[in-house]
């Protein structure tokens, strides 16, 4: 399984039938007869069309293995519903009790230990070797339980620039997707301290380096259906195999698709969130793929009135800490050290770069919610405020000076300056 195999085009979109091939090139070989199967998948926040790969996966293998399970590797991210998985793999249960009836469906639960097992740790000499210095403990590595009970694990991977990774995808799937905390905080607090605009976007980060090694802990054979979807959401790419190799072919498509330059920065750019974004801890990365093209002290607008929450896990600790820039909580780490470090990471990134200087924090963009979030939520987490009714979207395409700009299903693809 050592090998890749694949295709890819930036003037088409693969077919189903392509699709279908390389899954089952990818699986022919590979001894899952009367074997249980693990399949990694994103959930609803990531574009990705799993109900083909299930259609797919499901016909290759159904009749072969004992087990075919799906476990959504959702890190952090609220737990899917049965009925949105089912709506997400496009079967119905009707359909699951009498058609698949060695399949199952799971979530991952970052926060229910009783799931998770260590792999081991990873050294402290090792990590600072990992992270160029700039991280030097100890991490136990630990991860879903599930990822340790079966005898092959396939993962379904969405590939696109990504704020602490450089690119999601491939081995981003065991961590965070099924890891436990430790790896989680570790790896997404180094993202924020090299900060957003350096890392997202990159293929070789410390971060990456952290995942890619303590995957190599796990045992358990793997093969990674790695892909980069076009703006239609079609695949424009797929490669089946080793996870790593996969994901680095994907992710040179996506820099490709995903990566956008500009010829100069605006001042106000109103970013529209997709609906698959449902809380700012997903609806931040309009910030995440934005920030590098706005003005100094300009103003970035996250629109999107359906979103109604910070997060829907992480909710308590948000309103606790707040938005910040990195250095607010670097330069102040005896009142922050004790906080969760995911939760740090997510606030310095969507607040931006800035400085905290003689105890005033000065952002150098400004961001601003045009949600469903009340003023007084927005105020008080330290972000700006707008009634979404008040932004006549039409208008500010047409009217507005060269100085603004509207960016549709905001959070996809990441927008540099081109020099």
């Amino acid at each position: 399984m050592g090998g890749v195999i694949g295709k890819g085009s930036m003037d088409r979109a693969l077919s189903r039938e392509e699709v279908a091939d390389i899954c089952a090139t990818a699986v022919a070989d590979v001894p899952v007869d009367g074997k249980r199967v693990l399949v990694l998948v994103p959930d609803q926040t990531r574009y990705a069309p799993i109900d083909m790969f299930f259609d797919i996966l499901a016909d290759l293998l159904c009749r072969r293995v004992k087990r075919l399970d799906f476990l959504v590797a959702a890190g952090t991210h609220q737990p899917m519903s049965m009925e949105r998985i089912y709506a997400h793999v496009g079967i119905t249960a009707a359909e699951h009790r009498a058609k698949f009836t060695n399949v199952g469906f799971f979530n991952h639960e970052h926060d229910d230990l009783s799931a998770l097992v260590s792999l081991g740790r990873l050294p402290g000499g090792e990590i600072s070797e990992l992270t160029d210095g700039l991280f030097e403990q100890d991490i136990n590595v630990t991860i879903n339980r599930k990822a340790t009970e079966y005898d092959y694990i396939l993962i379904i991977s969405p590939v696109v620039p990504h704020e602490a990774m450089g690119f999601a995808g491939g081995n981003k799937y065991f961590f965070p997707g099924i890891g436990g905390v430790d790896v989680i905080e570790t790896f997404h607090w180094l993202a924020a301290v090299i900060t957003n605009p350096v890392v997202n976007g990159v293929k070789d980060t410390p971060t990456r380096r952290v995942i890619d090694r303590a995957v190599t802990l796990l045992h358990t054979p793997r093969i990674c259906f790695a892909f980069a979807v076009d703006d239609h959401h079609r695949l424009a790419c797929l490669f089946a195999g080793d996870p790593k190799v996969a994901w680095s072919l994907a992710a040179d498509y996506s820099a490709k698709l995903h990566i956008k330059y500009l010829d100069k920065p605006y001042s106000r750019i109103v970013g529209i969130t997709p609906d698959i974004y449902e809380d700012i801890w997903v609806a931040g990365k309009v910030m995440y793929k934005l920030e590098p093209v706005v003005a100094d002290g300009g103003e970035l607008i996250i629109y999107g009135p359906h979103v109604s929450e910070l997060s829907f896990t992480h909710r308590e600790a948000i309103m606790r800490v707040g938005y910040h820039v990195r250095d607010f909580f670097v330069k102040q780490w005896k009142k922050f050290s004790k906080e969760p470090k995911l939760i740090l990471a997510h606030s310095t990134n969507v607040k931006g770069i800035g400085t905290f200087d003689d105890d005033v924090e000065h952002p150098r963009v400004s961001v601003t919610l045009a949600t469903a979030i009340p003023e007084e939520v927005c105020k008080h987490v330290n972000l700006g405020y707008r009634d979404p009714r008040s932004i006549d979207l039409d208008k500010w395409r047409v009217e507005h000076n060269d100085d603004a700009l509207v960016v549709e299903n905001a959070g996809q693809v990441l927008h540099r300056l081109r020099n």
